[in-house]
C-alpha cells in the first residue's frame, strides 16, 4: 500500500523533463559574473497533506510533530512572510564549460520521522547517504522519474542505532543517535532527472532531489534567495524547480564579465485538494479506533493546517 502511494506521488510530477546538457568541461573562470535573485510563490500557502498517525507505525514517537489531534502534516512549502519560497533548485540548463565541479554526495537524515533536507541535489552514478537518527525503524523507497514515468532505484531498510532503548520509546524520548549509514548509488536512466525518497513505514516522510551535471546550481534559502557565482560570460537559460509546483520555470539571462545579473521567478501555488491525503475529522479514524488508550501529543512541534 505504501509503495503504491509512493508511485502515485511520483507520477504527479511527470509533466516535465529538463534537457540534459552535453559533457561538462572544467576550466579556470577569469572575471566571471554572478546571477542572483529570489524565488517567490503567490496565492497563499497550499493546503498541506495530512496523514492520520494511527494508520502508521510509531504514532506516539512520530506524533512529537503533529496537530495534537492525531494527524501528521507533510510540510512541502516553506514560505517567508513576503512570499519567498524555500527549497527551490535554481540552475543553468545549458552551461557547457565553467569552474571545477567538486560534488559532495548528499546526506539525508531521518530525524523525528521526517527526511532532512526536504530538497537536495543528486548526481548520476554517485552515492546518496541516508542515516537514521530516530529510535524507530525506517524503510527507504527511492524512485527516479520524468515525463517517461517512474522507476525504482532502490528499496532497503534503514535500521536504528542499537543504543536506542528497545521499548518504551514515546514522545518524551529526545535522543538522536546515528544508525549505520545506508549508502546507495543513484543511476538515472533515459533522461530522468527527478529523485524522490519515501519511508515505506511512514508515508509522510519524503525527500526530493534533482539530478545535476555541473556546479551552477543553488537551493533557495528561507527567504527564497539564490546566487550563482563564477559564471563564464555568455547567454544562458536559467531554470527553477520545486517538487510540488508542477512544471519547472525558465528564462533567458545574459551574464557579463565581472557583473551581477538579476533574475526572479514566481510560482503559482497549487490550489484545492492536491492528493488523497487530507485532514478529515472522522470518528472511524480517531484514537478510539485503536480500542485502547493512547496519547499522541506534539512535544517537539505543533503543526497547524
Amino acid at each position: 500500500m505504501v509503495r503504491s502511494i509512493a508511485v502515485t506521488v511520483v507520477a504527479m510530477w511527470v509533466l516535465w523533463s529538463a534537457p540534459r546538457a552535453g559533457a561538462y568541461e572544467e576550466m579556470a573562470v577569469v572575471n566571471g559574473g554572478t546571477i542572483a535573485g529570489t524565488v517567490t510563490i503567490t496565492g497563499g500557502k497550499p493546503i498541506p497533506k495530512g496523514f492520520n498517525l494511527i494508520t502508521f507505525p510509531d504514532p506516539v514517537y512520530c506524533g512529537r510533530i503533529s496537530t495534537g489531534t492525531g494527524w501528521r502534516i507533510l510540510e512541502e512549502f516553506t514560505v517567508s512572510k513576503d512570499g519567498g519560497l524555500k527549497d527551490v533548485v535554481v540552475m543553468l540548463a545549458d552551461v557547457k564549460r565553467g569552474k571545477p565541479f567538486a560534488f559532495t554526495p548528499p546526506t539525508i537524515e531521518a530525524r523525528d520521522c521526517r527526511f532532512l533536507p526536504f530538497v537536495t541535489v543528486v548526481r548520476d552514478d554517485h552515492d546518496v547517504k541516508v542515516v537514521n537518527m530516530d529510535p524507530v525503524m525506517h524503510d527507504i523507497q527511492a524512485y527516479e522519474t520524468s515525463h517517461l514515468g517512474p522507476r525504482v532505484l532502490f528499496n532497503v531498510p534503514l535500521p536504528m542505532n542499537p543504543h536506542h532503548p528497545k521499548s518504551g520509546v514515546g514522545a518524551e524520548y529526545h535522543k538522536h543517535i546515528p544508525g549505520e549509514p545506508m549508502i546507495q548509488k543513484v543511476r538515472m536512466t533515459r533522461d530522468r532527472r527527478i529523485f524522490v525518497m519515501q519511508c515505506g513505514f511512514h508515508a509522510y516522510m519524503e525527500s526530493w532531489g534533482l539530478a545535476i551535471e555541473h556546479p551552477y546550481y543553488a537551493i533557495t534559502g528561507p527567504d527564497g534567495s539564490f546566487s550563482l557565482a563564477e559564471v563564464p560570460p555568455g547567454d544562458y537559460v536559467l531554470t527553477a524547480w520545486h517538487p510540488q509546483t508542477g512544471p519547472m520555470l525558465q528564462q533567458n539571462i545574459t551574464v557579463k564579465a565581472g557583473e551581477t545579473a538579476t533574475a526572479s521567478f514566481e510560482f503559482k501555488a497549487p490550489m484545492g485538494r492536491r492528493s488523497a491525503h487530507e485532514i478529515v475529522e472522522n470518528p472511524h479514524f480517531g484514537l478510539e479506533a485503536l480500542g485502547r488508550s493512547i496519547e499522541i501529543r506534539p512535544t517537539l512541534e505543533l503543526q497547524r493546517p
